[in-house]
């Protein structure tokens, strides 16, 4: 099967405190971008990318190619109004009897290994959705009360979360909502099991300074 990779370069950057979208903030001299575009095309060169940004930050996405050389060949979607609408709009560019990844644009640390697990798993079973085990204690809140919880039973979720485009296409067409939180949660809510992998710890979501401080160090 072909592969895409629907990468979502929608973030405003407020919690970076700073008036820059984060996913334009420079990691190692290059765009966040732009590395999380670099880590699909290292991983496979003839892997068909698609990047959903908003209107107003596609001549910035194009001035920054420019600007810095960047030679990785990927087709620019404007987005919607949601997350959800935005990577509908990606899914609209990915033709059927294929995979494809849905990744957050500040995920710049992906490894081969999480991609190549999680697209093998999709050409397999439907889905593969990358995940981490939970290190730290956990505790559950209800109002004025809280009380432990064993953090075994549960799993850091990450992206590129991966599908075959027949059945992702098919869930998000068929949606009763769009405040999901993850691409993962839209198909299960289309009735499909979800089949976890293997993620890296460093795949990391770059949101506030603290984290693309992290990000510099394990670059």
């Amino acid at each position: 099967m072909q592969q895409y990779a629907v990468i979502v370069a929608g973030g405003s950057g407020s919690r970076m405190g700073g008036e820059i979208p984060k996913q334009f903030l420079l990691l190692n001299g290059l765009p966040i971008l732009f590395r999380s575009l670099q880590a699909f095309a290292d991983f496979n060169p003839q892997l068909n990318l698609i990047v959903v940004a908003p209107k107003a930050h596609v001549q910035t996405i194009f001035n920054l190619k420019r600007q810095h050389s960047f030679t990785v060949n990927f087709t620019l979607v404007e987005g919607g109004a949601t997350r959800f609408l935005s990577v509908k709009n990606g899914l609209a560019e990915v033709p059927t009897n294929s995979l494809v990844g849905i990744h957050d644009a500040v995920r710049p640390l992906v490894s081969k290994e999480t991609l190549q697990l999680a697209f093998e798993s999709a050409e397999k079973r439907g889905n593969g959705i990358p995940a981490i085990g939970v290190f730290d204690s956990l505790r559950k809140t209800e109002g004025q009360q809280n009380a432990a919880v064993d953090r075994n039973l549960f799993q850091i979720i990450q992206t590129p979360q991966v599908f075959q485009s027949s059945l992702i296409k098919e869930a998000f067409a068929s949606a009763k909502k769009t405040d999901y939180s993850d691409d993962a949660t839209v198909f299960e809510a289309f009735g499909k099991s979800i089949f976890l992998t293997k993620g890296n710890r460093e795949n990391i979501k770059i949101t506030t300074p603290v984290d693309l401080k992290i990000a510099e160090a394990l670059f």
